[in-house]
Order: structure tokens, then sequence, then C-alpha cells
């Protein structure tokens, strides 16, 4: 079969979503079929590039700045995306063919693309759908119900929708989404957990601990976006409840639009058990991973919608223990505590994050015994092959 995969970003960008997509177009692509992988590239010097990585062919196209711009600056760049990637990719797209389209949320701009290769190929169109967005916006007060913004990008999203023959969304409990008046009946829908490849995870050999004067320390760490979703205030507090346990420190690694607002945060309440840095490569993330003690999961209070993040699989690949402070209902809390994998608590108990942390800084054998559970959850739920050929036979049952 000939697969096009179609993504916001591609490696060696840090975001999860192109890590995930390249291992699933890895499977594929060892699994037999032909593949092409299209996203759009900010730092690409020409119009567009094809180039070949690991049995598949990957297409390039120049597009604006979307991570790190302004926001109004961000939302045309990113609004522009089908438009500027059949403009830039037509002829490739018309000189290679392919019998099945999987298209990746966020964005939620690829809708016009995928319904011109629809019509083109006349392919499917399997959509892994992972931010449920602009509800997300929503519950974290970022954007109004029923204002303009919200207005246009619920069309949007809706567009994406329409275009896509099957919904996969990340838990059971984002089905509950699509019941909905507007979406109840609509769509066929599905759950397709995240993925990660089998074996040791490929990192990169990192000496964080030394270079941040951390040897002795057990350290709880955070890697990935630094949002309004993500609540980081959450952490904060945590850092500063632990104030009083020196064994403990934090570390965030990534980027983000608060990742600012939250450098200050640290700054001025002259916190020295919490500290911020850049994203990194992701070879050079799981190095970080496989260095610290506990994975840290925030998810915003508010959140209506369901969130699985990328990040867990960083955390179980290299067997780390998770502490988590996520929204009510999250299926997180089942999945982890159900396997004994982490702590989880409803973000705003702020009492009882506090207290999972410190059980986890004092007790290393509980540490590991959790980490190990971590990741017999990635064995059991998170297999790339089994993602892979869950989308096959789900396109081929459209049929």
């Amino acid at each position: 079969m000939r697969i096009c995969l179609i993504v916001d970003c591609w490696l060696p960008s840090p975001k999860s979503s192109a890590k995930l997509v390249s291992d699933l177009a890895s499977q594929f692509a060892s699994d037999g079929h032909q593949v092409t992988a299209a996203a759009p590239d900010p730092t690409l010097r020409r119009r567009c590039s094809v180039e070949s990585a690991d049995g598949f062919d990957v297409l390039r196209v120049r597009c604006g700045r979307i991570k790190g711009a302004r926001l109004v600056r961000r939302g045309l760049n990113e609004a522009m995306l089908s438009w500027t990637m059949w403009r830039a990719g037509k002829r490739y797209f018309r000189e290679n063919p392919c019998d099945l389209i999987v298209f990746y949320s966020p964005s939620i701009f690829f809708g016009a693309l995928v319904g011109k290769l629809k019509r083109l190929w006349g392919a499917p169109a399997y959509l892994i759908l992972r931010d449920i967005f602009p509800q997300w916006a929503v519950d974290a007060g970022v954007i109004r119900r029923g204002g303009p913004a919200w207005r246009f990008f619920r069309k949007r999203e809706l567009a994406q929708y329409d275009c896509a023959d099957v919904v996969a969304v990340q838990s059971p409990g984002a089905l509950e989404y699509f019941e909905s008046p507007e979406l109840v009946g609509r769509h066929r829908l599905e759950v397709l957990y995240n993925w990660a490849p089998a074996g040791e995870p490929n990192a990169a050999k990192t000496n964080y601990r030394g270079q941040l004067g951390l040897d002795g320390k057990v350290v709880f760490f955070y890697g990935g976006n630094i949002g309004v979703a993500q609540d980081m205030d959450n952490i904060v507090r945590l850092a500063e409840a632990l104030a009083d346990t020196p064994e403990a420190h934090f570390l965030l690694l990534g980027d983000g639009s608060e990742a600012a607002r939250i450098g200050e945060l640290i700054s001025s309440k002259r916190l020295d058990n919490i500290q911020i840095l850049p994203a990194v490569s992701q070879a050079e993330y799981l190095g970080a991973v496989s260095e610290f003690d506990v994975g840290l999961i925030s998810l915003a209070g508010g959140l209506t919608t369901q969130n699985i993040p990328g990040k867990l699989l960083g955390y179980a690949q290299c067997s780390m223990c998770v502490l988590a402070g996520v929204n009510a209902g999250s299926d997180l809390i089942e999945m982890l505590e159900s396997r004994n994998a982490g702590f989880v608590s409803v973000n705003g108990d702020d009492a009882g994050l506090a207290e999972s942390a410190r059980l986890l800084a004092s007790d290393e054998k509980l540490r590991k015994a959790m980490g190990a559970n971590c990741r017999s959850m990635l064995d059991e739920l998170f297999s790339v092959e089994r993602a892979a050929h869950q989308i096959i036979r789900s396109v081929s049952d459209t049929a």
C-alpha cells in the first residue's frame, strides 16, 4: 500500500508529533508499505524538498513560522498550511499518488489539503486526533465559546472531521466529546493509543546531573510543551511546597507560550529547587529522561477533553515512574493507578500531589518498581507495530 502521512512538523523538531509520526512511518515502511511523509518546515530555504530517510520519502514545504511566533502571526501561518503545502507540493502529489492518507491533529488546518488529495487519489483518510481544539482553549480560558475566534477555529475543526473516513482519538474518555448533538453519529470513531518503538530508546549520552549540580538529588523532570493547557503553575506550586525537602529538585525542559512567564514566576518566588531550560533534540531529550527519577505530567484542571500527553511514552521508555496532576475524569488516573506506574492527583489537590512527591523522593525502591510497571504499560498498550496494524485494518474495513 502507498501511504501519505501529513503532520505539522518533522524531525529534528523536538515536538512529540514529529517523533510519533516518524516512528509510525518507519513501522509502515518495515511492514512493506511505500511511505511518504509531508510536513511544513519554516527553516527550509527552498520552496520544497524531498529526501529519503529510513526507507521512506519526506516532503518538506517551506512555511511561515508557527512554533514560537506571536499569536496572530502563528494563527495566520497555521491557517495557511493547506494552501501552502498544496501550492508547493502539488507536482509531487500528482506524480506520487497514494492509497491511504493518514493525517495528524494538531494542526486543525489540514482539512482542505486532505480533501484535495482524497479527490485526486480516490483514497480514504485516517485522522489521528490528539488535541481537541478549540475546546481545550475554551476550557483553559484562552478563547470564548461563541466568539469570532471560536467560530473560525470550530469551522476548521469540523472540516477536518468531515474529510476523515476514520477519526481516531487517543483515549476512551475522548469518545465522549463526539456525543454532542452537533457531532453524534456523524463520524466513524475508534481509540488509537499513542505509540513508541520497541527496545531501548535512541538516547544521546547526556550529563545534566553533573552540569547542573544535581548529583545526589531526586530529580522530578518535566519535558515538553509549556503552555496554557499544561498549567505549569501546578508544578511551581509543587516545588514551593517541597522547599523543605532538600533532596527533591524540579527540572523543566521545553518551550511554549507560557515558558517565559513561568521562568519569571520561579525567579520572583526565589525558588532554588526548580529551574527551566529550553527544548532540545529528541535524542538529547531521551538522554535527559534516562538520567532522572520521576516524570512529571501536568494538565489544566478546567479541561473537559481527554489528553494522554506524548511525554508519557518517553518516561515509560526509560522506565521512569510518573507523578501527575491532571483534570478530573482524566483517563490517566485509571491508566497509571491500576498498573501502579505512578501517583495521580486532580489538579488543585496541592496537598495530595505534594504528599505523593515526598513519598517518591524518600523511597528509591518504590520509584524503581513503579518505573518498571510504567515500562510494562508501554509494551502492553503503546506499541507502534500495534498502531500501524490497527490503522491498516480500520481503513480496510471501510473499503
